[in-house]
C-alpha cells in the first residue's frame, strides 16, 4: 500500500533491526490512533469499488485498508514484536468504539487444512531466514510462501530468482515489470496474483490509469499482449516473424534485452498462476477476500463467508493424511510401487526401438488430448481481471483439434541445457543461472519417500511427471519411453495435471483430493512444483527457440 501523505510509513517494519522496527511500530501506532480518534465511534466501512472495478480508499480517510494491513501483519509476519505490536494496536483501535477486522478462511491454503501447514512463528531457524528474507524485499510474508515452505531448498531458489525478476538491475523499469506480471496472471483469471502486483505497481510509482485496462498502458505494453496470449494457451504457435514484430515496432520496439526479461516475467507468472490454483492459494489477509469487517456469525459462519468460497462443508472433507487409509487407497501406493519396479526391470532387460519411442510418444500427445476434467467448461473471466488483457474468448487448444498439425519440438534440436541457458545469460546476466538452478532444484528434488513409505527412488515417477507436461506442448525427448506415463499416472492425476497446467483456473478441491489419496500434502505441493517449473521451461522453449531464430 502507498504510505498517505508520510503519515503511515511501513518501511520500517521491514528492517532485520529489531530498534528500527521498534521506532517505526510506535511511529504507526501513533498516527492510526490520531486517525482513529478522529471518527470514534462511528463503526468503519469496508473498502468500496468503483465503478471501474479498482479498489478504492475507504470511507473515514482509508482506515479500513490500514487496518488490514495491521491484521495481516498481527498474523503474518516473521518478527514477533511486530505481530505483538500489531495486535495491540488493533485491541486499542477496538477499545476506542472502531470495528476492527477479522481474517476470512482457514489458512494459507483452501485445499490444505491450516494445521497441516507451518504456522508463523513455530517456523525452524532455516524457514525463519527465509520468511525474514522475503518479508524484507515484499514487505509481506504471503500464502504463496506458506505453502511453498514445504519444501524449504526449492522455496529459497524461487525467492532469489522472483527477487532478481522484480527488483534488481535489470532491462525493464521497475513499475513495467509489475505491470507485465498482472498481464501474465490476468490470462488465467488469477485475480489472487492481479491484486499483489496491483499494490506492488502502485508502490513502485506506476500510473494508476493504467489499471483501467491494457488500452490505457503505453503502445509498448499492448504491443506485448500478442506474445503474452500465445505463450499463455498456445506457446508452439510462436514464430520468429512474432518476435520481429516487437523488436522493429520503431518508437515502440523492445530491445532484445527488454525482451528477454519480459519473456521470463510472463513465463514466471503464467506458471506461478497454476500454482496459485493447483494449491488453492487464499487471498491475501489484506486483500479483497482475506477479511472482513462483519462480526462472527453464531455458527463461525456469516453469508461474506459463503459468498469468499469459505464454506464448513471444506473442512469435513478430511485431508488425505489426517484421514484413516482406506484399502483402495493404501492399494494404490503399494499398485504404483510396483509398477515403478516393474518397469525398471523391463528397462534392464529390453530397450524399444527409436521408431516405437516415436511412436509411443505421438500416441501419448494424442491421448493427452482427450484428458478433460468433467468441471470443463467455459467460464467468462470477470471485468475486473479481463481489462488487464485483449480477446478473453483466446484460450488453450490441443494440438491437433480441427486438423491443424504442430510439429513436434525434439529436445535434441533445442533444448534449454544447450540453447536457452546461454541466450538468457547472455541478454539478461545471471538470470539464466538462477532459471537453470530452480529448475534443477524441482525435477531433483527428493526425499526418498511415498506416502508412509522410505527409501523410495521417486526418480522414474518425477521423469514421468515432467515428459507428460512437455508432451502436453508436443516436447519429445528421444531417449524417454513414452509408455511408462500411462503406467504410472492414472487418469485422476493426468486430469489434475492438464488443469492445472492447461487451464488453472478451472482447478477444484475434488481434482486436489482424487489424486494420490493416500499422499501428504507436502507430496502434492512437490507435484505442483514440478508443473510450475516444467510448465515454464515448455513456454520459455518456444519463446527462446523463436528469438535464437530471429538472432540467425
Amino acid at each position: 500500500m502507498e504510505e498517505r501523505e508520510g503519515e503511515v510509513r511501513w518501511d520500517g517494519l521491514c528492517s532485520r533491526d529489531a530498534a528500527t522496527r521498534a521506532a517505526a511500530l510506535d511511529t504507526i501506532g501513533q498516527a492510526i490512533l490520531r486517525r482513529s480518534e478522529t471518527i470514534a465511534p462511528v463503526a468503519v466501512v469496508p473498502p468500496t469499488r468503483a465503478a471501474d472495478g479498482l479498489l478504492v480508499p475507504a470511507a473515514r480517510d482509508g482506515l479500513s485498508e490500514v487496518l488490514a494491513r495491521l491484521l495481516m501483519l498481527s498474523k503474518r509476519c516473521p518478527f514477533p514484536d511486530v505481530r505483538e505490536k500489531s495486535e495491540a494496536i488493533l485491541s486499542g483501535v477496538q477499545e476506542i468504539g472502531i470495528r476492527i477486522p477479522r481474517p476470512l478462511g482457514h489458512g494459507p491454503s483452501r485445499f490444505i487444512p491450516e494445521k497441516e501447514t507451518i504456522q508463523v512463528g513455530n517456523e525452524d531457524a532455516m524457514m525463519h531466514t527465509l520468511f525474514a528474507d522475503s518479508f524484507a524485499a515484499l514487505g509481506r510474508l504471503d500464502n504463496v510462501t506458506l505453502v511453498m515452505v514445504f519444501h524449504p531448498q526449492y522455496l529459497e531458489s524461487f525467492l532469489k530468482t522472483q527477487h532478481y525478476l522484480l527488483q534488481m538491475d535489470g532491462p525493464l523499469p521497475l513499475h513495467y515489470r509489475h505491470y507485465i506480471g498482472i498481464m501474465a496472471a490476468a490470462r488465467h483469471q488469477c485475480s489472487y496474483l492481479v491484486n499483489l502486483h496491483v499494490n506492488d505497481f502502485l508502490h513502485v510509482g506506476g500510473d494508476p490509469k493504467w489499471l483501467n485496462g491494457l488500452e490505457n498502458a503505453p503502445q509498448k505494453l499492448q504491443n506485448l499482449g500478442e506474445l503474452n496470449k500465445m505463450l499463455a494457451h498456445r506457446p508452439w504457435l510462436i514464430t520468429k516473424e512474432h518476435i520481429e514484430q516487437l523488436l522493429k515496432t520503431e518508437e515502440n520496439s523492445w530491445s532484445l534485452a527488454e525482451l528477454i526479461h519480459a519473456v521470463v516475467l510472463l513465463t514466471h507468472y503464467h506458471s506461478l498462476a497454476s500454482f496459485t490454483f493447483g494449491c488453492g492459494i487464499s487471498p491475501e489477509i489484506d486483500c479483497e477476500g482475506g477479511h472482513t469487517f462483519r462480526p462472527p456469525s453464531v455458527s463461525n459462519y456469516c453469508i461474506c463467508d459463503i459468498t469468499n468460497g469459505y464454506h464448513g462443508v471444506d473442512e469435513i472433507h478430511a485431508s488425505p493424511t489426517g484421514s484413516i487409509p482406506s484399502t483402495e487407497s493404501v492399494c494404490e501406493v503399494e499398485a504404483l510401487m510396483e509398477k515403478m519396479k516393474q518397469l525398471q526391470e523391463c528397462r534392464d532387460e529390453e530397450e524399444a526401438s527409436q521408431e516405437e519411442m516415436a511412436t509411443r510418444f505421438e500416441r501419448e500427445k494424442r491421448e493427452s488430448m482427450f484428458v478433460c476434467s468433467s468441471e470443463d467448461e467455459e467460464s467468462a473471466p470477470t471485468r475486473d481481471v479481463s481489462r488487464h488483457f485483449e480477446d478473453t474468448s483466446y484460450g488453450y487448444k490441443d494440438f491437433s483439434r480441427h486438423g491443424m498439425h504442430v510439429p513436434t519440438f525434439r529436445v535434441q534440436d533445442y533444448s534449454w541445457e544447450d540453447h536457452g541457458y546461454s541466450l538468457v545469460n547472455r541478454l539478461y546476466p545471471d538470470v539464466g543461472q538462477l532459471l537453470d538452478e530452480k529448475f534443477h532444484i524441482a525435477y531433483n528434488l527428493t526425499y526418498n519417500t511415498m506416502a508412509t513409505h522410505k527409501d523410495v527412488d521417486t526418480s522414474m515417477l518425477r521423469r514421468a511427471i515432467w515428459n507428460y507436461i512437455h508432451c502436453m506442448f508436443g516436447i519429445r525427448y528421444d531417449d524417454y519411453d513414452y509408455g511408462e506415463i500411462n503406467q504410472l499416472l492414472d487418469r485422476s492425476f493426468k486430469v489434475y495435471i492438464k488443469t492445472v497446467v492447461c487451464t488453472p483456473e478451472k482447478t477444484t478441491k475434488r481434482m486436489y483430493d482424487s489424486f494420490w489419496r493416500q499422499f501428504e500434502h507436502s507430496e502434492k505441493v512437490h507435484v505442483n512444483l514440478l508443473l510450475v517449473e516444467a510448465r515454464m521451461q515448455a513456454e520459455l522453449l518456444y519463446a527462446l527457440r523463436a528469438i535464437t531464430r530471429y538472432m540467425t
